[in-house]
């Protein structure tokens, strides 16, 4: 099954404002989704740039996010276990919660993966991509994405 992701900051393929990376407030652009399947029993996302010089960066866990949600608001806080019960990995600078587009140079692609899982994660908060996918391995009932590009 396929996830419809969006967001109000950018469409699919297009540039991401600078407020939300290193050159600007560096928060999160809020990703709606849209098709989770009825049996889901939570949510995961994975923020990534394949294009960085050493190998894909991780800019974004999250994970436990609940099943009813509809997406998560601009500007996440960057605590590791919100008021939902959602919970947030490390990211790449090894830090919780989202960390902006920086790229060194050129053009990068930023990828938002959505997740629906048939169960909730046992992982506690801080895990990371690896970790994530490991536990979500067997476990996904659909998925999507949002890809955006940004420039320094």
């Amino acid at each position: 099954m396929k996830i419809n992701v969006t967001s109000s900051a950018f469409k699919e393929g297009g540039m991401i404002p600078s407020k939300y990376t290193c050159d600007g407030e560096d928060i999160s652009p809020d990703i709606a989704w849209a098709g989770i399947p009825a049996g889901a029993k939570s949510i995961a996302l994975i923020g990534d740039d394949p294009d960085a010089p050493r190998g894909t960066w991780v800019h974004w866990v999250i994970y436990n996010i609940p099943p009813d949600s509809k997406g998560l608001p601009e500007a996440v806080p960057p605590d590791r276990l919100l008021g939902d019960g959602s919970m947030q990995g490390m990211n790449d600078s090894n830090q919780t919660g989202f960390g902006g587009p920086c790229p060194p140079g050129g053009v990068h692609r930023y990828f938002f993966k959505v997740y629906a899982l048939d169960t909730k994660l046992s992982l506690g908060p801080g895990a990371t991509k690896k970790d994530l996918e490991g536990a979500m391995r067997d476990h996904v009932l659909a998925r999507g994405q949002l890809m955006g590009r940004y420039q320094r």
